[in-house]
C-alpha cells in the first residue's frame, strides 16, 4: 500500500478528479473535473470552477464531499477516494492563487469574474484500492497517521 506522501504524489500525476457531494434531495451528485490546481500539504486541495455551477450550490448547503482519483493501466487499477469537506471561496486572494492566464477563455472578466470561484477541499480520511486490496487511512499534515486494511 502507499504511504501518505506516495498518495499525494499519485494524486499530483492525475489529470482528472471525480468530485462528489450530496444534493438537496439527499442523493449523491458527482462531476468529473480537472485535477486540483494546487495542493497544500496532504489535506488541502484547490479546484477552479464556475460560481453558477450546480456543484457550487450543493457545497454551499452541504459541505460534505469526496474526491476520487484513479489510474487504469493495462494490468493494474489504482483508486484513491478522499473524504472531507468542501468550501466555496470567492475572495480575490483565493481566486488569484490558482488563476491561470488561459482561464480568460472561460472567465472573460479575469480573476475577479463573478462566475469564477475556488473549491477548497479539506481531506480528513480516505480509502486506497489496488490489486483487489483496500486500505482505509487518515490524512494529516504531520507524520502521524493510522491505517487499517481489508479485502473487498
Amino acid at each position: 500500500m502507499m504511504n501518505q506522501d506516495e498518495i499525494i504524489r499519485f494524486i499530483r500525476t492525475q489529470k482528472v478528479a471525480v468530485v462528489a457531494g450530496v444534493d438537496e434531495d439527499g442523493f449523491p451528485s458527482q462531476k468529473a473535473m480537472f485535477a486540483p490546481r494546487r495542493i497544500d500539504g496532504r489535506t488541502a486541495f484547490y479546484f477552479s470552477t464556475n460560481t453558477s455551477s450546480q456543484k457550487v450550490q450543493i457545497f454551499r448547503t452541504q459541505p460534505k464531499a469526496s474526491v476520487y482519483f484513479y489510474k487504469q493501466g493495462k494490468q493494474k487499477f489504482v483508486g484513491i477516494q478522499l473524504k472531507g469537506t468542501m468550501e466555496v471561496l470567492t475572495d480575490h486572494e483565493a481566486k488569484a492563487s490558482i488563476w491561470q492566464p488561459t482561464d480568460t477563455m472561460y472567465y472573460p472578466l479575469g480573476v475577479d469574474d463573478p462566475d469564477y470561484c475556488v473549491l477548497k477541499f479539506t481531506a480528513a480520511c480516505g480509502r486506497f484500492y489496488s490489486e483487489g486490496k483496500t486500505e482505509d487511512f487518515k490524512l494529516s499534515d504531520s507524520d502521524q497517521s493510522s491505517a487499517s486494511s481489508d479485502q473487498e
